[in-house]
């Protein structure tokens, strides 16, 4: 369910983000030169915090088990 979370939010981000450079170029009165890295500054800000509240909100996906380590004799040497 967390994996229709964030794809959700990011659809919203990007278009978000691209309002949010829409409106900055309406103020500037022209394309900004840049466009795609103010773009990608302002969907990264935006995506960490979300994100973040996302895992708050839903909680962290559990985590790996973990294998136990299997032990090796040391008197078994590598044959050549």
């Amino acid at each position: 369910m967390a994996y229709l979370y964030y794809t959700v939010a990011a659809i919203v981000l990007y278009l978000l983000s691209d309002w949010i450079l829409n409106k900055i170029e309406q103020r500037v009165g022209k394309r900004l030169k840049y466009r795609s890295v103010i773009f990608f500054a302002i969907i990264m800000v935006l995506a960490v915090s979300t994100f973040e509240m996302i895992d708050r909100v839903v909680g962290e996906p559990p985590q790996a088990v973990e294998v136990p380590e299997v032990e090796v004799p040391e008197d078994i040497s590598p044959t050549n």
